[in-house]
């Protein structure tokens, strides 16, 4: 092997800056990009680092994907305290729906995904949102497996028709239909 020639796996010390932080925010650009998530040898390639380099971080492909889903999830709107809870769940949808219309492949990966860690920070942020309604349990779980489906609905509907574009105003009649749901099933 010559000099030239780079050495696989473990990176070599302050070498290249590789780190965590750095596969991510390269992943989540060619993700937005090409509306697929990255081989991990095209995103070795735009990192410029052998392919095994990356596994130095994440231990296989699926690591990375969650890792990607995760962090992209964690950008979704955060509800405010104190504020009307239809207008917060209009804008945490808005928020998603974006997210979704941005990276365009998240919705295939959050739907094949082992994990359901991503799923658990929008629920978190869904029930912050009705946290006031004091729903039975059971009631909270409906609404929020309604308002999930509507959205990668329209999620889909958005992939599949390119002319189609995120309205909020259109949103608000559906998110409205919903919340007058949620709002049959208060105590």
């Amino acid at each position: 092997m010559s000099s030239a020639h780079t050495k696989r796996g473990r990176p070599s010390k302050g070498s290249s800056g590789l780190n965590a932080q750095s596969i991510l925010t390269t992943a989540k650009t060619l993700l937005a990009q090409t509306g697929a998530p990255p081989s991990i040898r095209k995103l070795a390639q735009a990192l410029d680092v052998d392919a095994m380099a990356i596994y130095h971080y994440y231990k296989n492909k699926a690591a990375l994907l969650e890792a990607i889903a995760v962090s992209l999830i964690d950008e979704i709107y955060t509800p405010k305290q104190d504020q009307d809870w239809q207008a917060e769940l209009l804008e945490l949808s808005h928020s998603y729906l974006s997210l979704l219309a941005k990276y365009p492949g998240l919705l295939d990966t959050l739907l094949r995904m082992n994990s359901d860690n991503p799923a658990k920070v929008f629920a978190e942020r869904f029930n912050a949102i009705l946290l006031t309604l004091e729903l039975t349990t059971e009631k909270e779980k409906s609404a929020l497996d309604l308002l999930a489906d509507y959205l990668h609905g329209y999620a889909l509907a958005m992939s599949c028709n390119p002319a189609l574009k995120l309205d909020k105003q259109q949103l608000s009649g559906p998110i409205n239909i919903i919340c007058l749901g949620i709002n049959s099933g208060v105590k």
